[in-house]
């Protein structure tokens, strides 16, 4: 909504109201794409269900060719969106901790809540797990500071790191995505056709 909003054609004082009308959109595509289902979503571990991650891919997608088209219309300034500082090893430590929490419990944090909402008894164990896992962290964190600031990189992006353009950037994506679709598709026959 930051066209919109920043050029007038919407009152800022809706800005909650109209996150919160985004976030049950939200909601309600991740449910209606079976995001609320642990096995949907550990299918993509297994190779019998890749749903999740065509969703996702898309969505990025989309939003990527938004932002840059948004920028090539002057609707927005793309070097002002905030892009978060890297932090490689705590990258590489969360991205394990996370896999193995979404490979034992069948949920990303964001996809819980989905189950929660329509009352999956294993979605509120795994988020009751989840805000037990962020009380220990935020207990432990001076312990762990460390390693949270480790390989400390500035706020990079794959543009800068090899020197391409946006739009490069975005045609090699869209290509890589596109390619990962029909890579998935083929895991997914091989491994369905194993299981009959």
């Amino acid at each position: 909504m930051g066209p919109l909003i920043s050029q007038g054609y919407i009152n800022p004082e809706w800005n909650f109201v109209i996150a919160l009308l985004l976030g049950v959109a939200f909601g309600y595509i991740l449910e209606a794409s079976g995001f609320s289902s642990s096995r949907r979503l550990a299918g993509v571990f297994y190779g019998y269900d890749f749903v999740v991650l065509r969703v996702f891919m898309t969505a990025v997608m989309v939003a990527m060719i938004g932002l840059v088209y948004f920028d090539y219309m002057n609707w927005i300034d793309i070097s002002q969106i905030f892009i978060l500082p890297t932090f490689l090893t705590s990258v590489i430590v969360g991205g394990v901790i996370m896999g193995l929490g979404f490979i034992m419990g069948g949920y990303c944090p964001g996809t819980s809540f989905t189950g929660v909402a329509i009352g999956k008894l294993d979605a509120v164990f795994f988020t009751a797990g989840l805000f037990l896992g962020i009380f220990i962290f935020s207990s432990a964190f001076p312990l762990i500071e460390g390693i949270y600031y480790g390989g400390e990189l500035g706020p990079v992006t794959v543009m800068d790191t090899f020197g391409i353009s946006r739009g490069l950037f975005a045609f090699l994506f869209i290509v890589a995505t596109i390619s990962a679709f029909i890579l998935v598709s083929w895991i997914q026959k091989r491994v369905t056709k194993n299981e009959v």
